[in-house]
């Protein structure tokens, strides 16, 4: 599976890859600073706003299976390509939106765009990379998220300024550009009788068949930890600007500046130290410790006040949360075997049930006490980290 590249042929495929992930999170991001007046000027109610991020989800939720399958079925490069398509097409579809259920239609293409994209670029990256160079791959992965999230709110302010649609139209334009760069350059990683061995084990399974065959050990703890991982950082950025307006007077520019520093600093540590990490600790004891740091600091965070220690914590928060991302990655990857792109597809799907539950119970408890989104956060990563422990050194390969 793993392909015969030269060097510098697999640094640009790579490239590509990553650039396509960034594009999908840069065009998220880009749009977050135009919501309140697109709100405004779109006469919505917080409610609505509130169901267009639920329904995105919730697409994403239904579709993750069926993609993680086609992907299999029909191939990385070809789903990656549906993918950016339909997230350019999405964009494109809520600018121009006048009408509330047309933007409801747009953010279901979105969910399904990144359904598409997530999978197929993770397992197209996983069959051009080693055991080795696996870790340090899915490292810069989660970099590129990162980056995009971090950029997108920036370069979507800015370009603000010249209209509240245009950022929708420059984030379908560079999703479009990707689209077709990605159809010219980049090549099917798979074989056409690995992808007919694939295909043939795919037409025996089902939607309800890939939920319980995600239920087996091998799977199903990493799967928990990775709901537990999307549950509780959405949970935590739900809250945090209204935590920190209401307990610290924070204003949205220091809010602003702790989220880009923190996420600054995730991405970093991530590019130069991930890879290391994994291969000294392994991935097990690397989502251990993100775990035990991220339940400690979500319960000091309730604790401490000024502006440099909530940036410090909320730093070291994140840093945790992006470390653990690429870590269950990578010992999905390595568990998955040929079966990539089913394990990339429910990788999503349970990220999509955590992005879900995590805002919503996160926002109910903030309505009881600002503290006790944070403090249920720290029981969910506790219960998380006992999870773990029912891990057995025999059933996940060398580096477990």
């Amino acid at each position: 599976m793993y392909m015969k590249k030269t060097i510098k042929e697999q640094k640009a495929v790579f490239m590509i890859l990553l650039s396509n992930v960034f594009i999908v999170f840069l065009g998220v991001g880009l749009i977050i600073p135009v919501m309140p007046s697109f709100m405004d000027m779109m006469h919505l109610s917080g409610k609505t706003m509130g169901s267009l991020v639920a329904v995105f989800a919730l697409s994403q939720l239904l579709i993750s299976p069926l993609a993680g399958r086609w992907v299999d079925r029909y191939g990385r490069k070809k789903i990656i390509i549906i993918g950016l398509f339909l997230f350019g097409l999405s964009e494109l579809v809520f600018g121009i939106g006048t009408n509330v259920w047309v933007l409801y239609l747009a953010r279901i293409l979105g969910g399904i765009s990144a359904a598409f994209v997530m999978p197929s670029a993770t397992a197209y990256v996983a069959d051009i990379t080693s055991l080795e160079e696996r870790p340090k791959a899915m490292g810069y992965v989660s970099a590129a998220i990162s980056t995009g999230f971090i950029i997108g709110p920036g370069v979507g302010g800015f370009i603000a300024e010249y209209g509240i649609r245009v950022p929708f139209f420059f984030a379908a334009v560079i999703a479009f550009v990707a689209c077709l760069s990605s159809i010219f350059i980049l090549k099917e990683p798979l074989s056409k009788e690995e992808l007919a061995e694939i295909a043939a084990n795919a037409k025996q399974t089902s939607f309800i068949g890939d939920l319980k065959k995600s239920l087996h050990p091998l799977y199903f703890i990493a799967f928990i930890i990775v709901f537990v991982l999307a549950f509780g950082l959405s949970a935590y950025e739900t809250v945090f600007s209204l935590f920190s307006d209401h307990k610290f007077g924070f204003t949205p520019k220091d809010i602003a500046a702790i989220i880009t520093i923190s996420s600054i600093f995730g991405v970093v540590v991530q590019i130069f130290m991930f890879g290391k990490m994994v291969n000294k600790l392994g991935e097990k004891k690397v989502i251990q410790a993100c775990l035990i740091v991220g339940a400690i600091l979500a319960v000091a965070s309730t604790m401490i006040s000024g502006f440099l220690a909530v940036l410090l914590v909320t730093s070291f928060i994140f840093l945790a949360f992006d470390l653990l991302r690429p870590a269950l990655t990578t010992f999905l990857s390595k568990a998955a075997g040929k079966e990539q792109g089913f394990v990339a597809g429910m990788n999503s799907t349970y990220t999509s049930l955590g992005n879900i539950a995590g805002p919503a119970i996160g926002g109910i408890l903030f309505d009881v006490n600002i503290h006790y989104p944070y403090l249920f956060a720290a029981v969910i990563m506790g219960i998380g980290l006992i999870i773990t422990v029912m891990w057995k050194e025999k059933q996940f390969g060398e580096n477990l």
